[in-house]
Protein backbone atom coordinates (compact mmCIF):
# COMPACT_ATOMS: atom_id res chain seq x y z
CA UNK A 1 0.00 0.00 0.00
CA UNK A 2 1.35 3.41 -0.98
CA UNK A 3 0.97 5.97 1.81
CA UNK A 4 0.86 9.54 0.55
CA UNK A 5 -1.70 11.24 2.80
CA UNK A 6 -2.14 10.73 6.55
CA UNK A 7 -4.54 12.25 9.07
CA UNK A 8 -4.08 12.13 12.85
CA UNK A 9 -7.11 12.94 15.02
CA UNK A 10 -6.76 14.11 18.63
CA UNK A 11 -9.44 16.58 19.72
CA UNK A 12 -9.03 16.31 23.50
CA UNK A 13 -7.02 18.58 25.78
CA UNK A 14 -3.68 20.33 25.39
CA UNK A 15 -1.63 17.52 26.89
CA UNK A 16 -3.34 14.91 24.73
CA UNK A 17 -2.29 16.76 21.58
CA UNK A 18 1.31 16.91 22.79
CA UNK A 19 1.25 13.18 23.55
CA UNK A 20 0.10 12.62 19.96
CA UNK A 21 3.11 14.38 18.43
CA UNK A 22 5.32 11.25 18.53
CA UNK A 23 3.07 9.83 15.79
CA UNK A 24 3.93 12.77 13.56
CA UNK A 25 7.63 12.12 14.12
CA UNK A 26 7.41 8.37 13.62
CA UNK A 27 5.19 8.44 10.53
CA UNK A 28 7.28 11.14 8.87
CA UNK A 29 10.41 9.12 9.59
CA UNK A 30 9.03 6.05 7.84
CA UNK A 31 7.08 7.87 5.14
CA UNK A 32 9.13 11.02 4.44
CA UNK A 33 7.31 11.79 1.18
CA UNK A 34 3.87 11.65 2.77
CA UNK A 35 1.71 14.65 3.67
CA UNK A 36 0.49 14.59 7.28
CA UNK A 37 -2.50 16.55 8.57
CA UNK A 38 -3.64 16.90 12.18
CA UNK A 39 -7.20 17.44 13.45
CA UNK A 40 -7.60 19.07 16.87
CA UNK A 41 -9.99 21.19 18.91
CA UNK A 42 -9.99 24.98 18.71
CA UNK A 43 -7.64 26.45 21.27
CA UNK A 44 -4.88 23.89 20.83
CA UNK A 45 -3.81 24.85 17.32
CA UNK A 46 -1.03 27.09 18.64
CA UNK A 47 0.90 23.99 19.67
CA UNK A 48 1.37 22.97 16.04
CA UNK A 49 1.77 26.38 14.45
CA UNK A 50 4.27 26.22 11.55
CA UNK A 51 5.05 22.61 12.41
CA UNK A 52 7.74 21.56 9.91
CA UNK A 53 6.36 18.04 9.46
CA UNK A 54 2.69 18.88 8.98
CA UNK A 55 0.94 19.98 5.81
CA UNK A 56 -2.20 21.22 7.51
CA UNK A 57 -3.86 21.64 10.90
CA UNK A 58 -7.65 21.18 10.88
CA UNK A 59 -9.48 22.99 13.69
CA UNK A 60 -12.76 21.80 15.17
CA UNK A 61 -14.60 24.45 17.19
CA UNK A 62 -16.55 22.34 19.66
CA UNK A 63 -18.13 25.34 21.38
CA UNK A 64 -19.63 27.12 18.39
CA UNK A 65 -22.13 25.07 16.46
CA UNK A 66 -20.45 21.83 17.48
CA UNK A 67 -22.47 19.54 15.25
CA UNK A 68 -22.54 21.82 12.22
CA UNK A 69 -18.79 22.14 12.57
CA UNK A 70 -18.50 18.37 12.92
CA UNK A 71 -20.51 17.90 9.74
CA UNK A 72 -18.28 20.31 7.81
CA UNK A 73 -15.09 18.68 9.07
CA UNK A 74 -16.40 15.23 8.27
CA UNK A 75 -17.10 16.31 4.69
CA UNK A 76 -13.68 17.95 4.48
CA UNK A 77 -11.94 14.79 5.68
CA UNK A 78 -13.95 12.65 3.32
CA UNK A 79 -12.89 14.76 0.32
CA UNK A 80 -9.22 14.34 1.18
CA UNK A 81 -9.32 10.55 0.69
CA UNK A 82 -6.52 9.84 3.13
CA UNK A 83 -4.50 6.68 2.76
CA UNK A 84 -4.19 6.37 6.53
CA UNK A 85 -6.38 7.90 9.26
CA UNK A 86 -5.21 7.46 12.86
CA UNK A 87 -7.88 8.28 15.45
CA UNK A 88 -6.50 8.64 18.99
CA UNK A 89 -9.85 9.66 20.46
CA UNK A 90 -12.12 7.15 22.17
CA UNK A 91 -15.35 9.12 21.78
CA UNK A 92 -18.15 8.86 19.24
CA UNK A 93 -17.61 12.22 17.51
CA UNK A 94 -14.16 11.24 16.27
CA UNK A 95 -15.58 7.85 15.37
CA UNK A 96 -18.12 9.56 13.11
CA UNK A 97 -15.33 11.37 11.26
CA UNK A 98 -13.35 8.16 10.94
CA UNK A 99 -16.30 6.05 9.84
CA UNK A 100 -17.46 8.58 7.23
CA UNK A 101 -13.98 9.18 5.83
CA UNK A 102 -12.80 7.68 2.58
CA UNK A 103 -9.57 6.61 4.24
CA UNK A 104 -8.17 3.34 2.97
CA UNK A 105 -6.86 2.44 6.42
CA UNK A 106 -8.84 3.53 9.49
CA UNK A 107 -6.92 2.98 12.72
CA UNK A 108 -8.08 3.55 16.29
CA UNK A 109 -8.70 2.17 19.76
CA UNK A 110 -11.36 -0.46 20.28
CA UNK A 111 -12.92 1.66 23.07
CA UNK A 112 -14.28 4.02 20.44
CA UNK A 113 -18.01 3.17 20.10
CA UNK A 114 -17.69 3.19 16.30
CA UNK A 115 -14.53 1.10 16.19
CA UNK A 116 -16.48 -1.68 14.45
CA UNK A 117 -16.03 0.37 11.28
CA UNK A 118 -12.25 0.70 11.63
CA UNK A 119 -9.98 -1.45 9.50
CA UNK A 120 -7.50 -1.72 12.39
CA UNK A 121 -8.40 -1.41 16.08
CA UNK A 122 -6.28 -1.93 19.15
CA UNK A 123 -6.81 -2.07 22.92
CA UNK A 124 -6.23 0.95 25.14
CA UNK A 125 -5.19 -0.49 28.49
CA UNK A 126 -4.21 1.63 31.48
CA UNK A 127 -1.10 -0.24 32.61
CA UNK A 128 1.56 1.23 34.87
CA UNK A 129 4.21 -0.33 32.66
CA UNK A 130 3.07 1.63 29.58
CA UNK A 131 3.11 5.37 28.99
CA UNK A 132 0.27 6.97 27.02
CA UNK A 133 2.78 7.80 24.29
CA UNK A 134 3.52 4.09 23.91
CA UNK A 135 -0.21 3.35 23.76
CA UNK A 136 -0.58 5.92 21.00
CA UNK A 137 2.43 4.61 19.09
CA UNK A 138 1.03 1.08 19.27
CA UNK A 139 -1.61 2.16 16.74
CA UNK A 140 1.02 2.63 14.02
CA UNK A 141 3.52 -0.01 15.07
CA UNK A 142 2.48 -2.21 12.15
CA UNK A 143 3.33 0.67 9.81
CA UNK A 144 6.57 1.72 11.54
CA UNK A 145 8.39 -0.09 14.35
CA UNK A 146 8.14 -0.62 18.11
CA UNK A 147 10.71 1.99 19.17
CA UNK A 148 9.75 4.77 21.58
CA UNK A 149 9.55 8.39 20.45
CA UNK A 150 9.34 11.34 22.83
CA UNK A 151 6.85 14.19 22.17
CA UNK A 152 8.27 17.09 20.16
CA UNK A 153 7.21 20.72 19.80
CA UNK A 154 8.84 23.24 17.48
CA UNK A 155 9.09 26.79 18.87
CA UNK A 156 10.00 29.14 16.03
CA UNK A 157 12.82 31.65 15.92
CA UNK A 158 10.30 34.37 16.77
CA UNK A 159 9.09 32.34 19.78
CA UNK A 160 12.67 32.01 21.00
CA UNK A 161 13.31 35.72 20.41
CA UNK A 162 10.16 36.69 22.37
CA UNK A 163 11.36 34.95 25.55
CA UNK A 164 15.07 35.79 25.28
CA UNK A 165 14.54 38.86 27.45
CA UNK A 166 13.39 36.65 30.33
CA UNK A 167 16.50 34.47 30.26
CA UNK A 168 19.08 36.99 31.41
CA UNK A 169 19.33 35.48 34.91
CA UNK A 170 18.70 31.95 36.29
CA UNK A 171 14.98 31.30 36.57
CA UNK A 172 12.25 28.83 37.46
CA UNK A 173 8.88 28.44 35.70
CA UNK A 174 5.70 27.54 37.54
CA UNK A 175 2.43 26.64 35.82
CA UNK A 176 0.04 26.69 38.79
CA UNK A 177 -3.33 26.08 37.14
CA UNK A 178 -5.20 23.03 35.89
CA UNK A 179 -8.55 22.48 34.22
CA UNK A 180 -9.43 20.12 37.08
CA UNK A 181 -9.53 21.15 40.76
CA UNK A 182 -8.15 17.86 42.09
CA UNK A 183 -5.20 17.99 39.71
CA UNK A 184 -4.21 21.48 40.85
CA UNK A 185 -1.75 21.95 43.69
CA UNK A 186 -3.52 24.16 46.29
CA UNK A 187 -2.73 27.86 46.14
CA UNK A 188 -1.30 27.83 49.67
CA UNK A 189 1.06 25.01 48.72
CA UNK A 190 2.31 26.86 45.65
CA UNK A 191 3.08 29.85 47.86
CA UNK A 192 4.87 27.61 50.36
CA UNK A 193 6.97 26.11 47.59
CA UNK A 194 7.86 29.46 46.01
CA UNK A 195 8.87 30.94 49.35
CA UNK A 196 11.34 28.08 49.84
CA UNK A 197 12.96 28.44 46.42
CA UNK A 198 16.36 30.08 45.93
CA UNK A 199 15.85 33.87 46.29
CA UNK A 200 18.49 34.42 43.61
CA UNK A 201 16.35 32.68 40.99
CA UNK A 202 13.58 34.59 39.25
CA UNK A 203 10.12 32.97 39.30
CA UNK A 204 7.91 33.12 36.22
CA UNK A 205 4.24 32.19 36.59
CA UNK A 206 2.98 30.95 33.24
CA UNK A 207 -0.40 29.89 31.89
CA UNK A 208 -3.48 31.12 30.08
CA UNK A 209 -5.23 34.49 30.52
CA UNK A 210 -7.82 32.65 32.63
CA UNK A 211 -5.08 31.85 35.16
CA UNK A 212 -4.35 35.50 35.97
CA UNK A 213 -6.39 35.68 39.17
CA UNK A 214 -4.65 32.61 40.55
CA UNK A 215 -1.22 33.98 39.61
CA UNK A 216 -2.04 37.38 41.13
CA UNK A 217 -2.99 35.74 44.43
CA UNK A 218 0.17 33.66 44.48
CA UNK A 219 2.40 36.65 43.78
CA UNK A 220 0.64 38.90 46.29
CA UNK A 221 0.92 36.38 49.13
CA UNK A 222 4.44 35.15 48.39
CA UNK A 223 7.44 36.65 50.19
CA UNK A 224 9.81 35.67 47.36
CA UNK A 225 11.27 38.87 46.00
CA UNK A 226 11.32 38.00 42.29
CA UNK A 227 8.00 36.75 40.96
CA UNK A 228 6.77 37.82 37.52
CA UNK A 229 3.42 36.89 35.99
CA UNK A 230 3.62 35.87 32.33
CA UNK A 231 0.26 34.07 32.23
CA UNK A 232 -1.61 35.39 29.22
CA UNK A 233 1.52 37.12 27.90
CA UNK A 234 3.05 34.15 26.10
CA UNK A 235 1.50 31.81 23.54
CA UNK A 236 1.90 28.05 23.86
CA UNK A 237 5.14 27.72 21.90
CA UNK A 238 6.64 30.79 23.57
CA UNK A 239 5.88 29.20 26.93
CA UNK A 240 7.57 25.99 25.80
CA UNK A 241 10.59 28.00 24.65
CA UNK A 242 10.82 29.65 28.07
CA UNK A 243 10.47 26.34 29.91
CA UNK A 244 13.29 24.81 27.89
CA UNK A 245 16.06 26.78 29.61
CA UNK A 246 14.57 27.03 33.09
CA UNK A 247 16.54 25.61 36.01
CA UNK A 248 13.32 23.81 36.89
CA UNK A 249 9.67 23.79 35.82
CA UNK A 250 7.09 23.06 38.51
CA UNK A 251 3.80 21.84 37.06
CA UNK A 252 0.63 19.93 37.85
CA UNK A 253 -0.32 16.66 36.17
CA UNK A 254 -1.52 18.68 33.18
CA UNK A 255 -0.61 20.15 29.80
CA UNK A 256 2.50 22.13 30.87
CA UNK A 257 4.09 18.91 32.12
CA UNK A 258 3.88 17.50 28.61
CA UNK A 259 5.12 20.79 27.15
CA UNK A 260 8.25 20.36 29.26
CA UNK A 261 8.67 16.80 27.98
CA UNK A 262 8.29 18.00 24.39
CA UNK A 263 11.29 20.36 24.71
CA UNK A 264 13.18 18.06 27.12
CA UNK A 265 13.09 20.67 29.87
CA UNK A 266 13.74 19.84 33.54
CA UNK A 267 10.44 19.29 35.28
CA UNK A 268 8.94 18.50 38.66
CA UNK A 269 5.44 17.14 38.24
CA UNK A 270 3.06 17.42 41.18
CA UNK A 271 0.42 14.72 41.49
CA UNK A 272 -2.59 15.27 43.72
CA UNK A 273 -5.59 13.03 42.98
CA UNK A 274 -3.99 11.21 40.04
CA UNK A 275 -0.90 8.98 39.98
CA UNK A 276 2.04 8.52 37.58
CA UNK A 277 1.11 4.85 37.15
CA UNK A 278 -1.72 5.90 34.85
CA UNK A 279 0.96 6.43 32.20
CA UNK A 280 0.87 10.19 31.73
CA UNK A 281 4.09 11.03 33.54
CA UNK A 282 6.92 13.38 32.50
CA UNK A 283 9.39 12.18 29.87
CA UNK A 284 12.17 14.76 30.19
CA UNK A 285 15.65 13.47 30.94
CA UNK A 286 15.53 15.40 34.22
CA UNK A 287 12.16 14.57 35.78
CA UNK A 288 10.96 14.49 39.37
CA UNK A 289 7.64 13.46 40.89
CA UNK A 290 6.14 15.21 43.91
CA UNK A 291 3.20 13.51 45.61
CA UNK A 292 1.86 12.65 49.05
CA UNK A 293 4.01 10.12 50.92
CA UNK A 294 1.07 8.62 52.80
CA UNK A 295 -1.01 5.92 51.15
CA UNK A 296 -4.56 7.26 50.96
CA UNK A 297 -7.35 4.71 50.44
CA UNK A 298 -9.21 7.25 48.25
CA UNK A 299 -6.26 7.96 45.95
CA UNK A 300 -6.41 7.85 43.01
CA UNK A 301 -10.08 8.80 42.82
CA UNK A 302 -10.18 8.47 39.03
CA UNK A 303 -8.18 8.49 35.82
CA UNK A 304 -8.83 12.21 35.31
CA UNK A 305 -9.24 15.11 37.69
CA UNK A 306 -12.50 16.09 39.37
CA UNK A 307 -14.18 19.43 40.02
CA UNK A 308 -14.00 18.84 43.77
CA UNK A 309 -12.50 16.36 46.21
CA UNK A 310 -15.06 13.52 46.62
CA UNK A 311 -14.09 13.24 50.30
CA UNK A 312 -14.07 16.95 50.97
CA UNK A 313 -10.59 17.08 52.51
CA UNK A 314 -8.24 17.11 49.48
CA UNK A 315 -5.47 15.55 51.58
CA UNK A 316 -3.70 14.37 48.41
CA UNK A 317 -2.96 18.03 47.69
CA UNK A 318 -2.68 19.72 51.07
CA UNK A 319 -0.54 17.01 52.69
CA UNK A 320 2.22 16.99 50.07
CA UNK A 321 5.61 17.81 51.59
CA UNK A 322 7.30 20.36 49.31
CA UNK A 323 10.63 19.78 51.04
CA UNK A 324 10.90 16.54 49.03
CA UNK A 325 12.02 18.46 45.96
CA UNK A 326 14.18 21.03 47.71
CA UNK A 327 16.92 18.65 48.87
Amino acid sequence: MTIKKILIIQTAFLGDVILATPLIEKLKMFYPESSIDFLLRKGNEGLLKNHPKLRRVIIWDKHSGKYNSLSKITKDVRKEKYDVLVNLQRFASSGVITTASNAKMKIGFNKNPLSFSFTHKFPHVIDKKMHEVARNLSLVEHLTDDSFQRPVLYPSESDLAKVKQFKQTPYVCIAPASVWYTKQFPTEKWIELIDKLDPDKHIYLIGAPSDLDLCDEIREKSIHGSVTILAGELNLLESAALMKDAKMNYVNDSGPMHMASAVNAPVTAIYCSTVPDFGFGPLSDESKILQIEEQLPCRPCGLHGKKACPKGHFKCGYDINVDQVLV
